[in-house]
């Protein structure tokens, strides 16, 4: 069965759910049942991770799939050929018979999930897998996020954006709450084998990241191929480019991707609510201050 049936398939079944029955709720954080069923979370426990993994972790949408894409053409142009992924990076998608046919992948693996790092398979910290991790300004994480829901069936449809707001502010939304999530890899920053990279940053100055990252996996990539990586992987390259992956979903997964979408949603009290979150979890961390949130929340 090919990915694109697979999840033609899964939308169907999505459409005839309950908007309730798309969710449930795992060690006490949300996940969509149709791509994240509980075998598959149970079956991580297992999952082998290997030093030369090239493993992105991300908040959903705080810019994964871009970020993948790039990883994945680092890799190529470093290799010379494509790495062999599985119908989908996230790890937490694949049933555990797919689970176990990762080890069939030649290395490097680029894999992907958004789990938090307690949660993760214990291996990848263990065989001290580089690992990068994406972070995006809150504000447009929770706009993008809120889009993203009510155009993707397999997701609850958001009431209102009031009422998202609301959830995303307590962590009822799938895969738990931002904050925590970034206080969580906060534990690890200084982590040699931990590199993180910022939406905003790779936005701003995309070669520069690409560098970066090749440096951090102990790659070499010549200043041309650097510009080619970045040409190819502009926002609107990567749009036309997933389509022969996610198909119509392609336009969901890459709605914008633009940096200060928050000031259509956010009302004046909702922004000074985030203002106050942001400033109780976040403010003084390591973080907190490659966020730039007074760049890009204020």
């Amino acid at each position: 069965m090919s990915g694109q049936i697979r999840l033609d398939t899964n939308l169907e079944k999505a459409h005839a759910m309950k908007n309730e029955d798309k969710v449930f709720r795992y060690n006490g954080i949300l996940y969509p049942i149709i791509r994240t069923p509980e075998e598959n979370l149970k079956a991580l426990v297992n999952l082998e991770a290997r030093p030369d993994d090239v493993m992105l972790v991300a908040f959903p949408k705080c810019g994964f799939n871009w970020m993948f894409g790039v990883l994945k053409k680092i890799v190529a142009a470093v290799k010379g050929t494509e790495s062999q992924i599985m119908v989908h990076p996230l790890i937490e998608f694949l049933s555990p018979a797919k689970q176990q046919m990762l080890a069939d992948l030649p290395s490097p693996r680029v894999l992907g999930t958004h789990l938090l790092p307690q949660n993760m398979p214990s291996s990848f910290f263990a065989k001290k897998t580089k690992i990068v991790v994406m972070f995006r300004n809150p504000k447009d994480t929770a706009v993008s996020y809120f889009h993203f829901t009510n155009n993707n069936p397999v997701l609850q449809t958001a009431e209102s954006w009031d009422k998202f707001y609301s959830d995303f502010m307590q962590g009822e939304v799938p895969w738990g709450s931002y904050f925590d999530y970034a206080l969580a890899w906060e534990e690890h920053i200084n982590d040699p084998n931990v590199l993180v990279v910022i939406f905003e940053d790779m936005k701003q100055n995309l070669c520069k990241g690409i560098e970066r990252i090749t440096q951090f996996y102990g790659y070499s990539l010549t200043e041309e191929q650097v510009q080619s990586i970045a040409k190819a992987s502009g926002f609107e390259a990567m749009k036309e480019s997933s389509r022969s992956t996610y198909g119509q979903m392609a336009d969901i997964i890459f709605r914008k991707g633009e940096v200060g979408d928050w000031k259509n949603l956010f009302t004046a009290d909702q922004s000074q609510e985030m203002d106050a979150a942001f400033e109780k979890h976040l403010a003084g961390t390591m973080l907190g201050t490659k966020l730039k949130y007074d760049v890009y929340c204020k």
